[in-house]
């Protein structure tokens, strides 16, 4: 090995990590007990990953049929949510599913294995991800890197805590409220949550109407750009028709944008003030932005974000009622009032008790917001607002003990998703960029909202602020190395 291998995880990306295995600097097995040395390091510390799978990254790494793929022998992370990975756990940190073991691979992570990373393990998640933190009773909390006292936010909090951490070059990630972009916030890394429909969710149909998305979190532009094309696409009979552009978006990095109208927002449509390095974090980017040439000038978000939200959280709890009594059939046996967390259990109650008519209207109702939220952003290229009304919260602010889903939602979790989710539910393209750094040092991303099917704009604009701002060198506190 001519590379120095902790200097490949302190200052590479992974697509630079790759390039090196490719010229024969650097073996897949190299770069994997790395990883898991700094996993047994600094896990102790983090607790980023819930489920170690070293034996079975060994086994990848040292295989000669390793795909030749983008990302060939980068060491990774898949979160403990949803992902089906034939052979390995997937226990959504839920007492419920604790000994269940996937007998199949999804889409998604059949084209993860072909870019060629090696799995090294699950990363921590909140129980069945319905919070903006990642504090599991079944598993523990991960705390941030950069403040061990806080959040690395949720539900794609172990990843984004490793990848910051650099224990690993590179995570999976989801987000159905914010679950990528909070986390990429709070820790000093790229979010996107991408179209609707631009990442199967096969062999799901759907999950919460296109408003789930699996993608990543990233250290640059770049690595996201690159990972969604390769895993990006829909298949044969997929509800939601969004394909691929013909130019990949790696090549959208990197290119002129033009002359932008971004419309900037410093307003919560819920009336609740925003924290001052909130606000400061979108004022200095759309100066940023004027300087660079764009068009900028103040939008509030047009949302009644009551109707919205009630809509959106009983349509969310009646998917999750259904999706456990769906799980019967894989466990053995329904679930019980033991078997999941007090919240957890208040939506499954929550989501029964909702009728079909109820659960038609709620839908049309997202719809019909989300029609007239993308016709009032349609007149500007690329909308700038915050990710999350205030930076990393301390731990314990979200608490899944709370048996009552309604008041969870109405003042716990909804005030911090006012400008994630109703980009999940219209399904816009939506990116957390991390251009700043509060007094204290906790990173606050600003996020991108593009229009419909719009990623290549987003990559554009996202990679010209990288290059005129670049937070690459950043390191928080607490490092792998």
């Amino acid at each position: 090995m001519s590379a120095d291998i902790g200097a490949l995880f302190d200052e590479r990306d992974s697509l630079e990590i790759a390039s090196l295995v490719k010229a024969g600097e650097v073996s897949p097995s190299e770069l994997a007990e790395e990883a898991i040395r700094r996993i047994e390091t600094l896990n102790p510390v983090l607790n980023a990953v819930s489920i170690p799978l070293f034996d079975y990254g060994r086994k990848a790494a040292a295989d000669p049929a390793l795909p030749d793929g983008p990302f060939r022998g980068v060491p990774f992370l898949l979160k403990d949510l949803g992902t089906l990975w034939e052979g390995i756990p997937l226990v959504n940190s839920c007492r419920y599913f604790r000994d269940f073991v996937c007998p199949a691979d999804m889409t998604y992570t059949r084209r993860i294995k072909q870019a060629g990373f090696v799995l090294l393990g699950r990363s921590n998640a909140p129980e069945f991800g319905w919070c903006l933190a990642t504090e599991p009773t079944l598993f523990g909390r991960t705390s941030n890197p950069w403040n061990l006292e806080r959040t690395s936010g949720g539900s794609s909090g172990g990843a984004a805590a490793a990848l910051a951490a650099r224990m690993v070059p590179f995570v999976d990630a989801s987000d159905g409220a914010g679950s990528t972009r909070v986390p990429a916030s709070h820790c000093g890394l790229v979010g996107l949550k991408p179209s609707r429909g631009r990442v199967t969710l096969d062999p799901f149909p759907d999950y919460w109407y296109g408003g789930a998305t699996f993608l990543t979190v990233t250290h640059t532009v770049r690595e996201t750009a690159a990972y969604l094309d390769a895993v990006g696409g829909r298949v044969t009979g997929d509800v939601y028709y969004t394909d691929m552009p013909t130019t990949p978006y790696l090549d959208e990095v990197g290119r002129e944008p033009g002359t932008l109208r971004i419309g900037v927002t410093t307003a919560s449509p819920d009336g609740r003030p925003l924290h001052e390095e909130v606000v400061r974090a979108v004022q200095d980017a759309a100066a940023l932005c004027e300087n660079l040439g764009h068009a900028v000038e103040e939008r509030p978000l047009a949302l009644d974000w009551e109707r919205f939200w009630g809509a959106y959280t009983r349509m969310t709890a009646a998917q999750t009622a259904s999706g456990f009594e769906d799980s019967e059939a894989l466990i053995g046996r329904p679930v019980t009032e033991d078997d999941v967390a007090p919240l957890i259990w208040g939506l499954i109650r929550k989501g029964k008790a909702i009728d079909g008519p109820q659960h038609y209207r709620d839908v049309n109702e997202l719809r019909l917001m989300s029609r007239e939220l993308i016709a009032s952003l349609a007149d500007c290229d690329v909308h700038l607002m915050p990710v999350i009304g205030h930076p990393a919260r301390p731990h314990g602010h979200y608490p899944m003990t709370t048996a009552d889903p309604d008041h969870y939602n109405a003042e716990i979790m909804g005030p911090d998703a006012v400008f994630t989710a109703p980009f999940n539910a219209s399904g816009l393209p939506a990116m957390s960029l991390p251009l700043h750094m509060t007094a204290d040092g906790l990173p606050v991303g600003v996020q991108l909202v593009g229009r419909e099917c719009d990623e290549a704009t987003l990559f554009r604009l996202a990679g010209q602020l990288e290059a005129a701002k670049p937070w690459k060198g950043r390191r928080p506190p607490i490092l792998a190395n």
